[in-house]
């Protein structure tokens, strides 16, 4: 009975918006522990320590809900439909990161993971639970999506397939209910490196480990405090995350396009000025921020990527942009101005 129910749940997925789906075991990846121990062991979670502390749950998805007998993980695409290297040459803008120029994917993702689950209840019947996560859990989303032959976990740790390229979400549904499982995607990097190679910081120690300490998007979004200062020249204009491995990859070519128009670049997110992202006050940023995802780190951290931005832009007219915030109340903040500020100024000529 539950092979043709699976043919349907695979259906259901795709007229869902999904544009792919797969099923795997909560125990499906028994090294999974292990590897997180390793992480956490060396420090490469830095700041993140509810990574530390839920690691029982992350390393054995099973121990998360003891019920669940399968894994629905899904993927859906968010391409960008403009190159997202560009506005890198562009040392006045800001670069924010693919995933966060428009509406939060986590709401968008979790309801149609929902009404796909409401599907499956009533398809299996009423004694059928379910539970749905979205990068929110201590849920190990790339391994079990591997798992369940959505692709592979690339060399950036980021999974691809060969159909897809690597833009896009992953959600994951776990149910009672017993459903065959897919045959795990298989590793098809070879012998590139176009992803380790276009790491600004050289985050990579070997190819599939992160040092998230040294990672862009760890330190524009996760990281509360300074960045280091001997990091922040290499962030550039990258002021929300990080897109240089991902845009790297030469699976791209594939890349499913973006059926999601609320995940498409909004006008004024695409290449935003750094002068004015400067003049926000708090009421601002919440008010053009409101259903993004950069909405969650706050004007302060936000602003202190912008400074470090501005300091690293070369162009000695955005002083005047940097002025308000030298005082700011927020001293992490407030420091990231004065670097940048002394960057920028020019250096008194001889007498």
């Amino acid at each position: 009975m539950t092979g043709p129910l699976k043919q349907k749940l695979l259906e259901q997925a795709r007229a869902e918006g999904f544009a792919k789906a797969g099923v795997t075991t909560p125990d499906a990846v028994p090294t999974l522990a292990g590897r997180l121990a390793d992480f956490v062991t060396a420090g490469w979670h830095g700041d993140m320590g509810w990574m530390a502390e839920r690691m029982h749950w992350r390393g054995n998805p099973a121990a998360l809900w003891p019920e669940a007998r399968s894994v629905i993980m899904l993927a859906e695409p968010y391409t960008p439909a403009h190159d997202p290297m560009a506005v890198l040459r562009q040392p006045d803008k800001g670069a924010i990161s693919v995933y966060a120029q428009n509406r939060d994917y986590h709401d968008i993702v979790k309801k149609r993971l929902k009404r796909l689950g409401r599907w499956l209840i009533e398809a299996a019947g009423p004694d059928t639970e379910i539970k749905v996560f979205v990068d929110t859990a201590p849920v190990m989303e790339k391994p079990l999506a591997q798992a369940a032959g959505l692709g592979w976990q690339g060399k950036h740790t980021n999974l691809l397939a060969r159909d897809l390229g690597n833009w896009f979400f992953l959600g994951a549904i776990f149910t009672t209910l017993e459903l065959p499982p897919d045959a795990p995607g298989q590793d098809h990097c070879g012998s590139c490196t176009a992803c380790l190679d276009a790491c600004p910081t050289q985050a990579f120690p070997a190819p599939h480990q992160l040092d998230a300490r040294r990672c862009i998007s760890y330190l524009t979004i996760e990281h509360k405090g300074p960045v280091a200062e001997e990091l922040r020249p290499a962030l550039g204009n990258r002021i929300y995350g990080c897109d240089d491995c991902l845009a790297a990859c030469p699976w791209n070519k594939y890349a499913s396009p973006a059926r999601e128009s609320r995940y498409l670049a909004r006008d004024d997110l695409a290449a935003p000025s750094l002068a004015e992202l400067a003049a926000l006050d708090d009421a601002a940023f919440r008010a053009k921020f409101a259903g993004s995802p950069i909405k969650r780190i706050g004007r302060a951290r936000f602003l202190r990527n912008v400074a470090y931005a501005i300091g690293n832009s070369g162009k000695p007219e955005l002083i005047a942009a940097l002025k308000p915030l030298l005082d700011d109340p927020d001293e992490t903040l407030a420091d990231a101005a004065r670097w940048a500020y002394a960057r920028l100024r020019p250096s008194r000529p001889e007498t």
